[in-house]
């Protein structure tokens, strides 16, 4: 009796596997010994995660539905492995929908992305939680990536809130990638409140992101806009990168408002090969108009060896100059900051592992 109901199993399980063209769990895990110095006294030792890169979880899969057309789902999910808890999310683009403050206490969420879509000759569309348009600009064209003690103060800084990286409740269309280098990305979002009130409108959104990318060149421009009772949200950028062979050279422009403040900054970086890892360097400076213009400008110097394509060992140096009223940290989400015109100096050394 065991054994025929372990064979009913295998074959319902064969079944399953069978209409489904591919599953993959996949992953990274990345671990960082981080420190942080103000100027004024305050510093912090820690271990923490995502140095180099995010650590996740997920999950996808793909269906080939014939003709050239295919169905498939992404659930990817944030985890500080330091600790062994998950990340937050945000179910209305606003502060009202926000996850529990403190990371995990919620459990395992899907908050990186979690969405379903259809593909053909004509491109993607896709639904649910996604990245925004207007981020990717920032993290494709920064040698860091937007992670650890290097993140570009452009986004560090940033004043455009919930929506500045991802949104929920999207609907997206991709252009199909046989364009002739042109590639984008047009996005809706919704912050799902009842008509009616001076707040109805508040998390809807549009995004719009266009590029080219040809051999060594790569150019990209995103505008977008959020709604909001209290001002609306826009956050517009630029950035390109050229690859000489011994060096990729990065940079981007952002110009941000929020209400009535406006920020703007910029980045220009580097990516030097060399033998099994790379140099990573960056310049980058966000100002905003409050009243003396608090402005933060960051050096950042980093190194990452290969050990694998799996594995790395990096190291990463940032240092963060304020003025005019600006206190930002030289790493994100540090448990101390810098006092009001401070300076900041961070450090991170790391491994990073991905399946």
């Amino acid at each position: 009796m065991k054994k025929s109901l372990i064979a009913l199993a295998v074959l319902a399980t064969a079944g399953v596997a069978s209409a489904q063209s591919s599953v993959t769990l996949f992953g990274i895990v990345d671990a960082t010994l981080q420190h942080v110095s103000n100027s004024g006294g305050t510093s912090v030792t820690r271990l923490t995660n995502s140095g180099y890169n995010s650590s996740r979880l997920g999950f996808r899969g793909t269906e080939d539905l014939g003709g050239g057309m295919s169905a498939s789902f992404w659930l990817e999910a944030g985890l500080a492995n330091d600790d062994g808890q998950g990340a937050p999310t945000n179910s209305n683009n606003q502060a009202s929908g926000a996850g529990a403050a403190v990371a995990g206490r919620q459990g395992l969420t899907f908050n990186r992305r979690s969405t379903v879509s259809l593909a053909g000759g004509w491109g993607e569309v896709r639904l649910g939680r996604d990245y925004t348009p207007q981020f990717w600009n920032l993290t494709v064209f920064d040698p860091f990536g937007t992670n650890g003690a290097g993140t570009t103060q452009t986004l560090n800084s940033i004043i455009t809130g919930v929506t500045a990286v991802r949104a929920s409740n999207t609907i997206g269309y991709f252009l199909p990638g046989n364009l002739g280098g042109f590639y984008g990305q047009l996005q809706t979002y919704r912050g799902e409140n009842p008509s009616g009130a001076v707040t109805s409108s508040d998390g809807n959104g549009n995004g719009l992101r266009v590029g080219f990318a040809n051999g060594p060149f790569n150019v990209a421009l995103a505008v977008s806009k959020t709604k909001y009772a209290a001002g609306d949200v826009k956050q517009n950028n630029i950035g390109g990168e050229w690859n000489f062979g011994m060096a990729k050279l990065q940079a981007h422009y952002a110009k941000d408002t929020n209400g009535t403040l406006d920020g703007k900054g910029w980045l220009i970086g580097a990516l030097v090969p060399v033998g099994a890892g790379e140099i990573r360097a960056a310049y980058s400076r966000y100002r905003t108009d409050l009243a003396g213009n608090p402005t933060s400008k960051k050096l950042a110097l980093g190194y990452v060896h290969n050990l694998s394509k799996r594995t790395a060992l990096y190291a990463t140096y940032a240092r963060v100059k304020n003025s005019g009223g600006a206190a930002a940290s030289a790493v994100p989400g540090a448990a101390t900051g810098p006092a009001v015109n401070d300076s900041s100096t961070g450090y991170d050394f790391g491994i990073r592992h991905s399946f």
